[in-house]
């Protein structure tokens, strides 16, 4: 949304909009549109959400539409050759690592949860690979210790607004140039498993903290806390690193303190099954967890 939002505002002329299919959300099941469709409709530009674009008819409507350039970001489907071939300055893709490391779905969380201390946002010119094409633009975030995947995908969000206005105005003087990706340091993100989000104790405490703020907030990690005399699965939408230790999971004090396989980490802001998000001192105002009890 903010990078169609930074090429309208530039001049450029959007010819269409392409976005995922509206989906069912909230407690009726209404279907809803992404923001982008909503984005675009907004800004008085036709917007078609395919469920795919690997039959004849939408590829040949795709190329009907007259393009010069595709701009793409986040958008979640495969785009075939005849699409990429459609446009005559090519398709650009938007993506949110410094490639090559982390090609693929989901870069922003993997590079929280193997602890990178850098991330950034590239440019590319797509082709039939995932993710391999040469790269034309980037620019270079920190990863602060405590960040969280969402803080990260913001910041990226908005430098790949600028980056891509940067590289479209470039890409319209001719001046746009292209290197290919190195071929070491090659990584892959997979996309997030749901199976993945259970907290895992007995690892070490700053692969743990990496993989609470990694997953937040969504699928966020969580764990299972007693409380009531019943198992209650509880999101860790926070965490920070402490000192302390003991055994895997045990809960050292009256803030949330757990341990971990090495060292301990203390929970911030939570989640309960079916409750709204909170810091750790509301939540326990209204939930007993004994000092001692253990966290499966």
């Amino acid at each position: 949304m903010p990078v169609l939002t930074a090429l309208v505002g530039h001049g450029h002329e959007i010819v269409a909009v392409y976005s995922q299919p509206p989906r069912t959300a909230g407690r009726g099941m209404a279907e809803k549109e992404s923001p982008v469709h909503e984005t675009g409709e907004g800004f008085g530009i036709p917007v078609f959400t395919p469920k795919s674009l690997k039959g004849a008819a939408e590829q040949a409507a795709f190329v009907a539409r007259g393009a010069d350039a595709a701009v793409v970001v986040a958008y979640g489907l495969i785009l075939p050759q005849a699409v990429l071939d459609a446009v005559p300055l090519g398709c650009w893709n938007g993506h949110a690592s410094l490639l090559p490391r982390w090609r693929g779905a989901a870069p922003i969380q993997r590079a929280i949860m193997a602890g990178d201390e850098e991330s950034g946002v590239m440019v590319m010119r797509m082709e039939a690979g995932l993710d391999t094409g040469p790269v034309a633009m980037a620019e270079k975030t920190r990863v602060a210790p405590d960040m969280t995947a969402a803080e990260l995908h913001d910041a990226l969000s908005a430098a790949c607004a600028d980056l891509m206005v940067r590289a479209m105005g470039a890409l319209e003087r001719g001046l746009l140039e292209t290197t290919p990706q190195a071929e070491t340091g090659v990584t892959y993100a997979e996309k997030i498993d749901k199976a993945e989000a259970r907290i895992d104790w007995a690892r070490p405490a700053r692969e743990v903290h990496d993989h609470i703020r990694g997953l937040s907030p969504f699928p966020g990690a969580w764990t299972e806390m007693e409380l009531g005399g019943k198992p209650i699965r509880v999101k860790v939408l926070r965490s920070a690193l402490v000192e302390g230790s003991g055994a895997p999971g045990a809960v050292l004090d009256d803030a949330l303190t757990i341990a971990c396989g090495e060292g301990a980490v203390r929970l911030i802001r939570v989640q309960r099954a079916g409750k709204g998000a909170q810091e750790a001192e509301e939540f326990l105002r209204g939930n007993r967890v004994e000092q001692g009890a253990v966290l499966s």
